[in-house]
């Protein structure tokens, strides 16, 4: 979801089943996923962090609106995003079956094999762990934002209508995440060289030079 829509971890985290159209092929972004906060619980201190306390009180929603009002939009799905978001829907389902009782229904299309939505902290080493199966150099989950931005700027796809997917609110956000790799130097420098020096290429030709006698008709003497 990261690498073909550019979308942050917070707003794919923070998906439900009801922001994705798949009949449609679109999604909407409407909230981010919050990174859990916790105050102690217990009665008599437990000696452990907030986080890891056995009677531990959630101290943050699990989602808030996104950031800014460019970042509620919607985006279009590539019939390939759908395959993979139909297959997911349907190991969910299988994980709801398993956990039976134990599975909390949020909706969230993201989520634990129990049906809570899903830790950022999880995510975050799932995606280390993609990046060594893959054998890949290491990398932020972040750098696939950017890597989404610049496939946009090879696809020449306009500014304007690349904020919209991004959810940029204002153009400097291109500066700063598209970047301009070797083959778009390569590409720029080819058509630089083609406007200024054209090829050589033979005068097209003369039809007046197939009149009777092969004789070239001259305009003057009419």
């Amino acid at each position: 979801m990261a690498l073909a829509l550019g979308m942050r971890q917070g707003e794919v985290l923070g998906l439900m089943w009801e922001d994705i159209d798949l009949a449609n092929f679109s999604l909407r972004v409407r909230r981010g996923r919050l990174r859990p906060k916790y105050a102690h619980g217990c009665e008599t201190a437990c000696g452990r962090k907030a986080g890891y306390c056995p009677q531990r009180q959630k101290t943050r929603a699990d989602t808030n609106d996104t950031k800014s009002r460019a970042g509620r939009r919607s985006i279009g799905l590539p019939p390939e995003i759908v395959e993979l978001l139909k297959l997911h829907k349907a190991e969910q389902g299988a994980e709801r079956k398993t956990a039976a009782r134990m599975w909390e229904e949020g909706g969230w299309v993201f989520t634990t094999p129990v049906g809570r939505p899903l830790n950022p902290n999880t995510d975050y080493h799932d995606w280390k762990q993609i990046l060594r199966d893959a054998g890949l150099r290491d990398g932020r989950l972040h750098d696939a934002r950017h890597t989404a931005a610049t496939v946009l700027l090879i696809l020449q796809v306009h500014e304007r209508a690349a904020m919209g997917v991004m959810g940029w609110a204002t153009t400097s956000m291109a500066a700063r995440y598209q970047h301009v790799t070797d083959p778009i130097r390569a590409d720029i420098a080819k058509r630089v060289g083609g406007l200024i020096w054209r090829s050589a290429e033979p005068p097209p030709a003369d039809p007046s030079a197939n009149q009777a006698g092969g004789q070239k008709s001259d305009p003057e003497a009419a």
